[in-house]
């Protein structure tokens, strides 16, 4: 399934019905004076959050969504009937936004959470309407107006409470594969995940917490270097992030250093986000240069720092032991 996670659209409500000019001709009512009934209103666009979507492909291919419109009045005085609501389905956690002014209309997280885009227009008014006194016979009738018409942006951000970061091939979709039942694609080279990865993990209560494996961020990646200012955003939603730096980098304190700038520069409080720093790939070094390593990473971040291997299966239940602590489970 490909991946999308920002779309462009438009959302047009649907236009008002006419209101009509007609007179009551009876055979007993010979004088039944006018009896053009209003027009219907144009239905609305409404988007509503749909736990089964994970993405917004659907609106790569069709960018316009209009509501019916209302129909014209009948006589005797009878309304004409509304436009249908058209509802469209998005994803649980798609942020709305007025694509030109980039005002947040609304954030859609919990499933069947709804919001109305673009309202349809009023119906116009028959001649009955315009009956009065001093004008028995009324020839006035109205248009209906036209329904709302917005450009809007969506942004999907994952809804998951642990984010797992660090620069490529860190080994974060390893460790996801291994914790969890996502089948991410691992390989030896930079960039093998193009996509975040969503995986469940179990906890010591039964529940299960969502982890996400961000794609790898890479020095500039907050004013859009390789992957990383794309999926960024995902790391807003979480509780926890969990901070992978590669034991076999030949500086891992710069690699650390190099993501910490990143999550400064977005902003948006990710620097100071909860995280665990993790020292990955623990099996690449002796034990003496492990400490060595893990030494200066505590160093250079002040916070303390674990050695894991997913690969063999070590510390793995330690690291999440601490993730359950940090998120009070």
């Amino acid at each position: 399934m490909q991946f999308i996670d920002q779309a462009r659209v438009s959302a047009r409500g649907g236009r008002g019905g006419d209101g009509i000019i007609s007179f009551l001709r009876e055979k007993y009512a010979p004088n039944g004076g006018p009896s053009g009934g209003n027009g219907g209103h144009g239905g609305h666009v409404v988007l509503e959050a749909d736990g089964n979507l994970q993405t917004l492909l659907d609106f790569k291919y069709k960018r316009l969504f209009a509501a019916n419109d209302g129909r014209r009045g009948g006589p005797n005085k009878r309304t004409g009937p509304s436009g249908r609501e058209l509802v469209v389905k998005v994803p649980c956690g798609t942020e709305v936004r007025h694509f030109t002014t980039g005002i947040l209309l609304g954030d859609l997280i919990n499933s069947g959470a709804r919001l109305t885009v673009a309202y349809g227009g009023r119906g116009g008014l028959g001649n009955a309407h315009y009956l009065s006194n001093r004008n028995r016979s009324p020839k006035t009738f109205t248009k209906g107006h036209d329904g709302e018409e917005w450009l809007l942006q969506l942004e999907l951000k994952l809804l998951a409470e642990v984010g797992i970061i660090g620069l490529p091939n860190a080994g974060k979709s390893t460790l996801i594969a291994v914790i969890s039942a996502a089948r991410p694609k691992i390989a030896d080279y930079p960039f093998t995940t193009l996509i975040p990865n969503l995986g469940v993990v179990r906890r010591p209560s039964g529940d299960g917490t969502v982890f996400a494996d961000i794609p790898g961020l890479i020095a500039g990646a907050a004013q859009g270097a390789g992957l990383g200012h794309d999926f960024l955003r995902h790391i807003e939603r979480t509780r926890l992030l969990i901070h992978l730096v590669d034991a076999g980098s030949d500086d891992p304190v710069e690699d650390l250093r190099v993501v910490e700038r990143e999550l400064k520069a977005y902003g948006h409080e990710l620097l100071n986000k909860p995280r665990l720093l993790v020292l990955s790939k623990k099996e690449l070094l002796q034990e003496s240069d492990l400490l060595r390593v893990s030494a200066d990473l505590e160093s250079a971040s002040k916070r303390p720092v674990q050695g894991i291997s997913a690969a063999i299966g070590a510390n793995l239940s330690g690291l999440l032991d601490s993730v359950w602590s940090e998120l009070g489970v």
